[in-house]
């Protein structure tokens, strides 16, 4: 019934509909699977809510300084005990999980510290915070050192050159677990861990950063033996409701360091306002398990659906998933702009609106994107973006209930299919 609505009422081609429809019959069995990840992620949060003794009056918001704030400490404390962390600092005042990445940088080194990344290049608009791309006030303009080991061909660590540099003992080594805009696999929290326990050995007094954008929530369990993690609260962990924020959490000393960056020194987590935000940062983040599972759901479809017609695809429909994102390579610009289109009429928000690529602050390369979401850039929301350039790969990701997140799916397919691109 489902994909005859599609069909009947919202002007989807019959083909389209039923080829969808077909293939997503071979993914019950990989549904469950997910439902029962996120049946277990949600009694973790629930836990931690209920071992914090959140309640009604943590809600209250604060304003200016934003001291004594007692839901903003519940809510950290709630942060510190699902990643089995020392501290917590969770802030709308961290716009984006770059802003949260660069706080922890920031934070962490000083001039003449090196910063290492075992897993190759990093996300595009890292490039600037650490100055591999020439930008004010970046980590290269404060002399911090940076080195990387690309991965091997296949896409897995390359140890001899991670244990050559780790042999120097640089300050800090930073974890990517999302693939990126690159074509690479993105990490498991057992990939996360096994290269952690190499860095422990090799260098053990080495600072441990990982970047946990998209990942949060996929598995049954996060990459905690890193001394910080880092993320976006409007990615997975937002749960769809959080209008903005971004968290960092980790041993104590370095999440100070984090908020003595954020803040001013002096000042560090001791001040800050939630503005009437906690409740909904609250409710967002106990909803996530379910929202992140609706979002794999639509991955996996897209995977499922564009392997089908002969389209390169990461992860592959049976890999196991450590985020959201679905990277499909779409041949050429054409193809990229419709699917995206696509993707922007399934939106509840601007889906009269036609994307189109254009400069993005952080990025060398135009981007196009697409999302017509409730909060501006959430992508746990269903969206798409390409950055325009060879090999033209699309990133699909989001979703905040499965439907949709399956209908993106189906709109982006029906887009190329109406202009001739592919065949069914």
């Amino acid at each position: 019934m489902y994909y005859e609505f599609l069909q009947s009422h919202m002007g989807i081609n019959a083909q389209v509909a039923s080829f969808v429809a077909e293939t997503e019959t071979t993914l019950k069995e990989k549904f469950n699977s997910l439902d029962t990840i996120a049946g277990v992620n949600q009694l973790k949060i629930l836990q931690a809510m209920q071992e914090t003794r959140l309640s009604d009056t943590h809600f209250n918001g604060s304003t200016g300084y934003g001291y004594h704030d007692e839901g903003r400490e519940a809510l950290e404390a709630i942060f510190a005990h699902i990643f089995k962390a020392e501290a917590a600092l969770v802030r709308p005042q961290l716009i984006s999980g770059t802003h949260a990445l660069a706080t922890a940088l920031f934070g962490n080194l000083r001039p003449g510290d090196t910063l290492f990344s075992p897993v190759g290049s990093p996300y595009d608009t890292l490039e600037s915070v650490i100055g591999i791309r020439n930008a004010t006030g970046s980590l290269a303009e404060y002399g911090v050192i940076y080195r990387q080991a690309d991965l091997t061909k296949d896409g897995q660590f390359d140890y001899n050159a991670i244990h050559e540099i780790l042999d120097t003992a640089p300050k800090m080594v930073t974890i990517q677990r999302s693939k990126g805009y690159s074509w690479r696999p993105s990490f498991t929290v057992a990939d996360i861990r096994g290269l952690i326990q190499c860095i422990r050995t090799r260098s053990p007094h080495t600072i441990i950063l990982v970047d946990n954008c998209y990942g949060e929530f996929v598995q049954t369990d996060e990459p905690i033996e890193a001394d910080l993690i880092a993320g976006s609260l409007i990615k997975n962990p937002g749960g769809g409701l959080a209008p903005g924020g971004g968290y960092v959490v980790g041993k104590q000393k370095y999440v100070n360091g984090a908020a003595h960056r954020l803040t001013a020194p002096g000042l560090g987590g001791a001040v800050g306002p939630t503005m009437g935000m906690t409740r909904t940062l609250m409710q967002g983040l106990f909803l996530a398990p379910q929202t992140v599972c609706a979002a794999i759901k639509g991955a996996i479809l897209a995977a499922a659906v564009f392997s089908r017609l002969g389209f390169d695809v990461n992860p592959l429909v049976d890999d196991q998933r450590s985020d959201i994102v679905q990277a499909i390579k779409l041949k050429n610009p054409e193809n990229v702009l419709a699917f995206c289109r696509g993707i922007q009429k399934a939106a509840p928000v601007d889906s009269f609106v036609t994307p189109e690529p254009a400069p993005m602050p952080g990025y060398a390369h135009g981007v196009i994107m697409a999302g017509g979401t409730f909060v501006q850039g959430s992508s746990i929301e269903l969206s798409a973006d390409a950055p325009m350039r060879e090999p033209y790969t699309v990133y699909f990701q989001g979703g905040l209930t499965a439907p949709h997140s399956c209908a993106g799916v189906v709109y982006a397919l029906d887009e190329l299919y109406k202009q001739g691109r592919i065949t069914l």
